[in-house]
Formats: structure tokens, C-alpha cells, sequence
């Protein structure tokens, strides 16, 4: 007669890991410095997303990836946020590059499984806080896929010419703006982006969703915030440091 599994033989639960691709320069901040490692609400902009991963208690550990020469990484980490986070200085010359040179190195560091969960942020959205984080885990906990926080396009969108003279106006309808952190089985992932990678295709990728979506699946969107903005230009910094603030 069978027998119930005991609790010792269960499978156990998928851990969730978070990756940080925080390699590159910020060219159009026009900063001296990286723009990951640029002051916002009194603290280095990375280390917004790197306290909030790493305070969070469903996830089992955080990596930053960072480039071969970084001189700001080791300085940003606190004693405490050194206990739950990984640095990786595997750098590559795009964040998917990065991402997958951080999943390649992540079993070296820690013990990821196939099915594990990984979050890919970016180093450049420092309004992430917990209340999203869970939002990701609770919807996304048993999909088959994975999917992304992201917004809704509320906007008028129009499409421009050459000379900025608008052509014609884009229907917004089923259209999201992506956000980060997108999350996916560790195997899925590194399988999507090093097939893109072969291919020769991983710089046609803009997030990791787009890798995902190459192999012809359909990420799940959960709606996100416009507190989780990305900081691209100068004036972002002022509407992401009011979030900050409060």
C-alpha cells in the first residue's frame, strides 16, 4: 500500500535569488562616476535596491554583478549587507551580457537550482521597496512562466519622423511599460539568454523578458509602480529621490 511522502521527502521549495547587473558606465547622466554609484536621498543609488533585497526575508540571497575594475562596490557594502549579498565581477558590455555571466557564475557562489526563481533588477531603479517585491512572488508563484512587473501605458502615444514631426497616433491598447524586477526560473533564464547569445542576438534583447519571449512564451505582466521608475537622464533623479523621500 503507498504510502504518503514525509515531509523529509518532499521536494523542497524553490528558493528565490536576486541579480543585479550594475556594470555599466551611465553615459547619458553624464556623470563622472557611474551612475549606479551617484548620491540619491543620501545614499549611492545602488544601495537603495541592494537594502531592499537584502532586508527582504523571501529571498535567500542578492548578487551585483559589477565590472573586472569596479572601485566603488566594495565600499558601498556595509558589514551587514555583505552577509546577504554576492559581488560578481563578471561584467559584460551589455546589462544581458552581464545577467548571464552573473547566472553563470551564481552556482559557484551559492547552491541554485534549476527551478529556483531568479529576479533580475535594475541597478538604476533604486524605488523598489517590499510591498513590489511580494507583489512579483505572490503572482508569479506558480506560473509555468515567469513575467515582470511593468505599467500600463496611459499616454497618447505618437509616432515620430526624421524630423520629429509626428506621423501618426499609436493605439496604447495592451501596450505595458516594462519594469525590472523581472523574474524567472534560473534554468529558463540562462537557457534564453545563451541561445540568444549563440545566435548572436543578445544585443537585439532590451530586458530579460525579450529573451523569454524568443523562445515563445508569454511572461506574465504584474502591475508595477511609477515609484519603481528607472533613472536614465538627470531629471529623473529628482522625481526618483521624491519617491525616496516619501
Amino acid at each position: 500500500m503507498n504510502q504518503p511522502a514525509s515531509p523529509s521527502c518532499a521536494a523542497a521549495a524553490p528558493q528565490r535569488f536576486a541579480l543585479i547587473p550594475a556594470a555599466g558606465v551611465g553615459a547619458r547622466m553624464g556623470a563622472k562616476i557611474p551612475k549606479q554609484y551617484m548620491t540619491l536621498a543620501g545614499k549611492p543609488m545602488l544601495h537603495h535596491a541592494l537594502e531592499t533585497f537584502a532586508a527582504h526575508p523571501r529571498i535567500a540571497r542578492t548578487f551585483v554583478v559589477v565590472s573586472a575594475g569596479d572601485g566603488w562596490i566594495d565600499e558601498l557594502l556595509t558589514p551587514e549587507l555583505a552577509q546577504r549579498i554576492s559581488v560578481l565581477r563578471v561584467g559584460g558590455a551589455t546589462r544581458q551580457e552581464s545577467v548571464l555571466n552573473g547566472l553563470n557564475e551564481m552556482r559557484a557562489a551559492a547552491t541554485v537550482g534549476d527551478d529556483d526563481w531568479v529576479l533580475v533588477h535594475d541597478a538604476a531603479r533604486p524605488g523598489l521597496n517590499a510591498e513590489l517585491i511580494d507583489r512579483l512572488l505572490d503572482t508569479l508563484a506558480e506560473d509555468a512562466v515567469g513575467g515582470l512587473l511593468a505599467l500600463p501605458v496611459v499616454d497618447t502615444l505618437k509616432r515620430g519622423d526624421d524630423a520629429q514631426r509626428s506621423q501618426e497616433t499609436v493605439s496604447r491598447a495592451g501596450l505595458w511599460a516594462a519594469q525590472t524586477p523581472q523574474m524567472f526560473r534560473y534554468a529558463l533564464l540562462q537557457r534564453a539568454l545563451g541561445e540568444a547569445a549563440a545566435q548572436g542576438r543578445i544585443g537585439a534583447i532590451t530586458d530579460d523578458a525579450s529573451a523569454i519571449e524568443m523562445l515563445g512564451l508569454q511572461p506574465r505582466l504584474v502591475e508595477g509602480s511609477p515609484r519603481n521608475l528607472k533613472v536614465t537622464l538627470a531629471q529623473d533623479a529628482a522625481l526618483a529621490e521624491f519617491f525616496l523621500k516619501g
